[in-house]
């Protein structure tokens, strides 16, 4: 059965839509128009905007488009929504925003003490991997599938501490870096390990973990996350096998599966980033030692 059936409200969340849209005027006005407000701004470059669109590009993509209905119908493609809002989206964002404007953002009173906390390496990876892992214990997962208010908090929140597990990586701002070096590299490693444990009951399992994918009633209510209630009482659905031949529980391995190899593509592209970025300043130190060395040498000779 084809999911146009759901109508273009569920299909492509205009709402969500206007409100990127304004958040991505609002980004603009700040950085370019109203940059000369803010004392220590730069002018934003080409990489930082393209960035910035990328970043929004793909939120749509994945929150906005019918890869979020799809999500709420096949576990496969939920796990491909949340790889790349938790694994993408954030690094992405965190470069295209220039330094100067989370430096005004993390220095407020409010948020200052919070950010430090949170974004401490050890806090940030704790608390992602765990509130992520614990997301996906079938019945938590199935009663904040169940509840929209709750679903929504959760996502937020999870996006937030996604936020804090990748500031220590990929951060900009000067004299704020926390990890360097061999470190990175360390942070990537556990991260990897970390989500691991959750991957793994998810591929590994024999029977279906998730009644709000396997059970009618229970994906039915799960389904009014992102169809409105009045459409879904119109249509005779008895359950998500009407839109795809694939098996629950094959569909919940292949998810895992999915999950676990965008995260390894994502964190070995951050690694190999991570180890040139390194093998370039160890050149640079050794370049700067020769370069003192002969100075010194020279001198003496004078001498």
């Amino acid at each position: 059965m084809p999911i146009g059936i759901f109508g273009f409200q569920s299909l492509w969340s205009p709402l969500f839509m206007l409100v990127l849209a304004f958040i991505s005027v609002l980004f603009f006005l700040i950085t370019v128009k109203w940059r000369k407000d803010f004392k220590e701004s730069e002018p934003l470059t080409k990489r930082q905007a393209s960035l910035f669109i990328m970043a929004i590009l793909v939120l749509y993509a994945v929150k906005g488009s019918p890869i979020d209905l799809l999500g709420h119908i096949m576990f496969s493609y939920h796990m491909v929504q949340m790889a790349v809002l938790y694994l993408v989206v954030p690094p992405l964002l965190i470069k295209a925003i220039p330094w100067w404007v989370w430096k005004v953002v993390i220095e407020l009173p409010v948020i200052k003490n919070v950010f430090q906390l949170f974004t401490k390496p050890l806090v940030a990876l704790i608390l992602f991997n765990g509130m992520f892992s614990f997301y996906h214990i079938p019945l938590i997962f199935d009663y904040i599938k169940m509840s929209e208010t709750l679903h929504g908090l959760y996502t937020f929140i999870l996006f937030i501490f996604a936020i804090f597990m990748w500031w220590p990586l990929v951060n900009e701002i000067p004299n704020r870096k926390q990890l360097a070096g061999i470190r990175k590299v360390g942070y990537i490693f556990a991260n990897g390990i970390l989500l691991t444990p959750a991957c793994a009951l998810i591929i590994f399992a024999s029977t279906p973990l998730y009644a709000t994918y396997s059970d009618a009633g229970s994906w039915l209510k799960a389904m009014e996350l992102c169809v409105p209630v009045t459409t879904l009482q119109g249509l005779n659905l008895s359950g998500p096998e009407l839109f795809s031949n694939m098996p629950v529980v094959e569909d919940q391995q292949l998810g895992g599966i999915i999950m676990k190899i965008i995260q390894e593509i994502v964190y070995g592209y951050i690694l190999a980033i991570v180890f040139f970025e390194w093998y370039r300043k160890e050149q640079r130190d050794e370049e700067t030692i020769t370069q003192e060395a002969l100075a010194r040498h020279q001198s003496n000779l004078i001498k």
